[in-house]
């Protein structure tokens, strides 16, 4: 199979032919075919960012994907070649400790014992096949009329969406977002408003991209500029928000059932993701679309295709 391969951090980056990863025990093959890419994906290639610890030598960067299962491995009982699936790089151990080893698959480890983990899974999704361990994917059955790049764009979602079930939203509250015009805090204003947030307060330095973010959501959306001045934007906040919300967004990756919940408001049709538009590159056209995912908006998602 054709994969691209980063010789660590820094290092150099080459598409190559690898030999197709072999199922184990509690892992399933899966054929890609749509991978988004994270919008500073070039500054941790060229190894700017130095907080990221990828595994050593080289491996097949990439997170999160979409695509078709080609072979399960022992012990899977749920999951069935021809199945179509999205990807999930946030990998936690399944042993019953207080505080197991935590990864990002092809990205990063953190925590005490992650290095470990990410020697079993140390290779993400920009390649033609990956291989994953099965607590990692989740089935998309049911949305057929989704295609492949459109299914990518829930990466944007997963994260938010994974704050906002530890917020509790409820229907008919209030939600602040901080930053709402990046990636994330587009896609949780989306989310409020798809989970029956009775007003989202949209808060950002970009006065067009939220006018942007209002048409793309609706009515319930606030958009309130930010000046930079914490009293005054304080009460720009508070004014925007009828004097009070009951929840602000924020929050590190998401519970393990998420993905399932996310996709459960795509099909029910409570969630659009066609707000926010795939632009779509070849395999082989990474460093053109590393380039591309720099400067898109956040109304807009890189998405690979093999």
């Amino acid at each position: 199979m054709k994969a691209w391969r980063l010789e660590g951090f820094g290092g150099a980056l080459a598409l190559k032919d690898i030999p197709l990863p072999e199922v184990r025990p509690g892992s399933v093959l899966v054929r890609i075919q749509a991978s988004p890419l994270l919008s500073y994906l070039k500054q941790y290639v060229e190894g700017k960012l130095t907080f990221y610890n990828p595994p050593p030598g080289a491996f097949t960067p990439g997170t999160n994907g979409v695509g078709v299962i080609e072979a399960v491995g022992r012990d899977v009982w749920h999951f069935e070649p021809g199945q179509r699936v999205v990807l999930s790089p946030h990998y936690v151990a399944g042993e019953n400790v207080e505080d197991p080893a935590q990864i990002l698959i092809g990205l990063t480890a953190f925590g005490v014992g992650s290095a470990a983990v990410q020697a079993d899974w140390r290779d993400g999704s920009l390649a033609e096949y990956m291989l994953a361990p099965v607590a990692a994917i989740t089935p998309l059955d049911g949305l057929d009329s989704h295609d492949a790049a459109q299914l990518a764009v829930l990466n944007r979602f997963i994260v938010p969406f994974g704050g906002l079930l530890r917020g509790r939203l409820v229907a008919g509250e209030t939600l602040v977002v901080n930053g709402a015009t990046g990636a994330f805090g587009t896609a949780a204003v989306l989310l409020g408003i798809a989970m029956g947030a009775a007003h989202v307060v949209a808060a950002g330095r970009n006065q067009a991209a939220l006018e942007a973010l209002v048409r793309a959501a609706g009515r319930r959306v606030v958009p309130v500029r930010l000046a930079g001045d914490v009293a005054t934007d304080a009460a720009s906040l508070r004014a925007a928000a009828g004097g009070g919300a009951e929840i602000a967004f924020g929050q590190f990756m998401y519970p393990a059932g998420a993905y399932r919940r996310l996709i459960g408001l795509l099909r029910s049709g409570l969630l659009d993701i066609g707000a926010i538009r795939p632009l779509r590159f070849p395999l082989a056209a990474l460093p053109d679309a590393m380039e591309a995912a720099a400067s898109a908006s956040s109304l807009e998602c890189v998405v690979m295709q093999p």
